[in-house]
Parts: C-alpha cells; structure tokens; sequence
C-alpha cells in the first residue's frame, strides 16, 4: 500500500511530503547493467544452461525471468525477500527484466525453493562458460592466481547445516571461496557446514577448475595460495598432477624450527650491534612431514620487528625454484582476497541465506556470487580508470541510484535521469564503452 499521508516538517511548513508522484525510479543506473549483460550475450548463456526442474507446465513469472529478477534487486541493493512486494510495479526493474510487472515475494521464495543440486552444477557453469566469453573479450589471461579461503556466513535459526565453527566462535555456514585475485574474478563458492574444516574436500573442490584452465586456456600459468589451513598432501599432489605452482603456507613446529636454527642464528647475528631496528633473513629447505609421500621445498622468512626482541616465523611450501624472498612476497599477497570476501559479504549479502534447507541457501548464495561476478566484470571492462577499483557500494550509490521520471509515448518509453546528478559524465563514458564491446560468439 502506498502510503499518501502528506506530511510537513516543521523546520519549514511550507515543505510538504507525499509518495504520490508517480511512475518514478530511483534505480535508474540498473540499466547500465542491463547493456552490459545485453553487448556480453549473457542472456544466451542463461537461457541454454539455466533451467529449473519446475512441475508446472504454465508459469507467469519463468523462473528465468525470477532469476534476473533477484539479480537485479542485487545490484540496487534490494537484498530482503519481502522487498519483491514493494518493486512489482517499479519501473526500472520491471524495463531491465522484460516485464510489465514484477513476481511477488511468494513467487520468489517458490522459485528459490525450486532450486536444487541440478542447478547447483548449471551455476557452476553459467560462471565457467562467462570467463569462456570474458577471456575471448580481454584475451586468455597470462596467468592467473587462484586464491583460497573460507569465511563465516552468520545464521540465526534452525537451518540445515548450520552449526558451531569453532575459529569464529559462532554459528553459521562455513563456506569454501577461490577468487583469482589479479582480476578479482570469483572462480567458485561453495557451501559448507559450520563444522567444516578449511580444508575439507578442497582437492575436489579445486579440481574441476585446474581441468577448466588447463584445457581451455593451455597457455595459462595457473598458481595457488593458501594459508596454513590447507597444508594438505591432498592438495600439494593435486597440483603436482596438473602443474599449478603452489604457495601454501605451513603451521611452525620443532622439527621445522629446527630445520630452521642456522637461519635463526644467522638472524641473532645479524642484529648483534643493532637490536632496534626491522631486520629479517630468508632460507630454505626440504622438509617431510609424517603424512607427505615425499620431502617438499620449503622457503622460511625469519624477521624480527623494531623495537622487538622477537623472532617471527613464516613457513611457505611451494613447487617452484623462485627465490626465497620471491615466494614470501607471492604468498603474504594473498592479503587482498579479504578485501574481496568483505565487498562480497557487505555489498552483495552473500549472508541471504535464510532458508531451511542448506541445497537451496546454496544456490541462493550461488546467486549472490553471480551477481558479483558480473558486476566486476563490468567494473574492469567499461568502468572509467578511476572507478576501476571502486566497490559496490559506492557504484550503487553514484550510478545506480539515480532518479528518473518515466514518459510514455506512443511506441516507447523515455526516461529522464535527474538533472543535478553529479555523475553525469561517468555514465555516458560507461554507456559508450559498454557499446564498444563486441564479444564473439562462444
């Protein structure tokens, strides 16, 4: 119900206020990404691997239809269920999907509970057949860094999976993430139950993706970082098979901080007539540990910070020949993807996760991912030079919330953006790169 009460402020009586204006948006920047998701042929893609096992033989809303639907109130940051309700007539949103009105918040939560392991894969490879399109817009990327790691997405009922992680202590799902963070592309997600360890079934979580990179794109050189969590022979041997370069970074012990005692005296030394300053020393050796087949490089970096007295340790293991001081700085780069999973988190709700059943709050966080995957192809592709490195949130709020006044003529609809916004420029320069991008065909 809309709500038509006048209302006035008493800083000044002569301002009044209603919701009677009309057929206005307030998301007027959505159709940026509509001509972006049109130039990259995204609804092909969608349309030929996105299909739903669905009873009905006759549906207003397809669930197609449904899934551009939520991907849409992503972007402008429509991310409750029950917001549906309030956008079945908007504007904008209703132009970006095709329709002449919205599905309700009821059709929404069918349609979500209509999800299952079947479309699970088809999300897994809407997402591998769009880096097939992107790669054939930017050229197969040199190499590519495949970072891993898991976070905790809160929940707060009885849900199916939803357990006590005991590093966060708290409940929640415990899901598994690979960002290729030179491009800050999301490669895969998966959900997980709380108690799961990091580690868990990562060999085959990784595996479908080093058989994507090695045969579509030969000539990419394909590397790995993880944090001590995924010290793993699983994982080591999975590279070694495929020829990915890891960096994984082990948990100290005695036998390594033995292996490591010349390296700790060279130190000691090394600061003798200075014990203020930041001094640090790097080595290497080969190391077995009880569950290896066989002895691993392993490269240490000891330092000591200023003012300090002590002795730091990291312990990188890795298949590559580079230099000590190289795979230290390769690994600590893996820092970003936490700049990543909090713009995914913050900006893209990947915490919508309210349903009962863990298969479909799976594949609602699958959504979720997709939305994000596509807006940072977007961002690196057509976004000007300064707003590269711009997150959601500040795009959301400078480009897509912008006002607009719907005029209908006799066979089209003109929409006129505010006057005043301040971003004007960006917009355009946007549009024209987005119409510059002449994908072929897959």
């Amino acid at each position: 119900m809309n709500i038509i009460n006048t209302l006035r402020l008493n800083s000044n009586p002569k301002i009044e206020i209603d919701f009677s204006g009309g057929t206005l948006s307030s998301d007027s920047g959505l159709f940026l990404m509509k001509e972006f998701l049109h130039q990259i042929g995204f609804m092909d893609i969608l349309s030929k691997y996105f299909v739903t096992t669905d009873p009905a033989s006759y549906r207003i809303h397809t669930d197609v239809e449904n899934l551009l639907q939520a991907l849409y109130q992503i972007f402008a940051g429509y991310f409750e269920d029950d917001r549906a309700d309030k956008l079945v007539n908007e504007s904008v949103i209703t132009a970006c999907v095709g329709k002449e009105s919205l599905a309700s918040q009821p059709t929404m939560s069918r349609f979500f509970n209509r999800l299952d392991e079947k479309t699970l894969d088809q999300f897994n490879e809407i997402l591998r057949q769009l880096r097939k399109l992107i790669y054939k817009i930017t050229g197969t990327p040199n190499y590519v860094m495949l970072d891993i790691d898991t976070t905790l997405l809160n929940t707060y009922g009885n849900q199916e999976g939803a357990e006590w992680n005991y590093h966060y202590q708290d409940d929640g799902y415990h899901p598994q993430l690979c960002f290729d963070c030179v491009t800050g592309d999301l490669i895969k997600m998966q959900l997980r139950k709380g108690t799961q360890y990091c580690s868990t079934g990562i060999a085959e979580f990784m595996k479908p993706i080093f058989e994507e990179y090695t045969k579509d794109y030969s000539y990419t050189n394909i590397m790995l970082r993880g944090d001590s969590g995924y010290a793993t022979p699983d994982l080591y041997e999975l590279c070694e098979q495929y020829g990915v370069a890891y960096f994984i970074r082990l948990k100290s012990n005695v036998r390594l901080y033995s292996l490591a005692a010349g390296l700790d005296e060279k130190l000691t030394e090394q600061t003798r007539e200075n014990m203020i300053d930041h001094s640090e020393v790097y080595g290497e050796f080969m190391y077995q540990a009880d569950s290896w087949s066989r002895p691993r490089r392993v490269v240490c970096k000891i330092e000591k910070p200023k003012d300090s007295m002590e002795h730091r340790y990291t312990f990188v293991v890795t298949n590559t020949d580079s230099l000590a001081k190289l795979v230290i700085k390769i690994y600590c780069g893996r820092g970003a993807m936490e700049n990543l999973i909090k713009e995914c988190k913050n900006d893209f709700d990947f915490a919508a996760v309210s349903s009962k059943s863990m298969v479909v709050n799976d594949n609602r966080l699958q959504i979720h991912g997709l939305a994000y995957t596509l807006f940072n192809y977007m961002r690196r592709l057509v976004f000007p030079a300064h707003l590269i490195k711009a997150r959601m949130e500040t795009i959301r709020l400078n480009l897509i919330k912008i006002a607009s006044r719907v005029v209908k003529h006799g066979r089209r609809l003109r929409y006129r953006l505010c006057s005043s916004c301040t971003h004007q420029e960006e917009f355009v320069e946007i549009m024209n790169n987005i119409h510059s991008l002449h994908p072929k065909a897959i």
